[in-house]
C-alpha cells in the first residue's frame, strides 16, 4: 500500500505557503514512497471543503494508506472536517476552531496574495463554516500552537482539542515559526513511514 499526505493550506494561502514547501521538500527526500498532495483550494469555504472532501475520496478510493492530514488556520479546520468524517488523523497547525465566529473580519472583499485573486465573502459562506463544524476526538489529532499567533487564539485551540498530543510554543506567530523543526514527527505522528 502507498502511504499519502495531504497538506490543507488556510486562508489567503495556496500550495506554495512556506509550511507547505517545507513539508513537501522534506517528504521528497527522505520518504520518497509517501504520495505528498497539495491542491490549491477555492476562496470560498464552502468550495474549499468541497475540493478536499472529494480529493480524500479520491485517495481513499485509489488505496492510499495510511492517509494522513495537516491543516493550517483554516486548513486545520478543514482537515479536523475530513479527519472526523473518514477517520483519519491528523496535524494541526495554529486552526481555526469556530472560524464562523469572526464573520465581521471575514465578510466583504479580499485578495488572495498568492494567486492574486480578488474575492468576496457573504453570510453565506460563514454559514457554511458554521455549518461544517464538527466535535473533534482526540485521539486523532496533533495541536501545534504558538502563544504569539497574531491572527487566533492559541487558547481557543488549546481547550477544543484537549487530550490531543500538543505543542504549545511561547512566542512565534500565526505561521508557526520553525515548523521544519518538526517535520520528522509529523510523518511518524500520522504513521505514514
Amino acid at each position: 500500500m502507498t502511504p499519502a499526505l495531504i497538506y490543507i493550506h488556510g486562508f489567503l494561502s495556496s500550495p506554495l505557503s512556506t509550511k507547505a514547501q517545507q513539508l513537501g521538500e522534506f517528504v521528497a527526500a527522505k520518504y520518497p514512497s509517501i504520495e505528498y498532495i497539495v491542491p490549491g483550494l477555492a476562496n470560498n469555504p464552502g468550495e474549499a471543503c468541497r475540493q478536499v472532501d472529494q480529493l480524500v475520496q479520491d485517495c481513499l478510493q485509489r488505496g492510499f494508506k495510511p492517509l494522513g492530514l495537516v491543516g493550517s488556520s483554516l486548513g486545520g479546520f478543514l482537515a479536523t472536517v475530513m479527519a472526523e468524517r473518514y477517520d483519519l488523523s491528523a496535524v494541526l497547525i495554529n486552526p481555526a476552531v469556530a472560524p464562523h465566529n469572526l464573520a465581521e473580519h471575514f465578510i466583504g472583499t479580499h485578495h488572495n496574495p498568492y494567486t492574486a485573486v480578488d474575492f468576496s465573502l457573504t453570510q453565506a459562506d460563514i454559514d457554511a463554516l458554521r455549518d461544517m463544524a464538527v466535535v473533534p476526538q482526540a485521539r486523532r489529532y496533533w495541536l501545534m500552537v504558538q502563544e504569539a499567533d497574531e491572527v487566533l487564539d492559541y487558547r481557543q485551540a488549546v481547550n477544543l482539542y484537549r487530550g490531543s498530543k500538543m505543542t504549545v510554543e511561547a512566542e512565534g506567530d500565526h505561521s508557526f515559526q520553525g515548523f521544519d523543526r518538526h517535520l520528522a514527527a509529523v510523518v511518524n505522528f500520522l504513521q505514514l513511514a
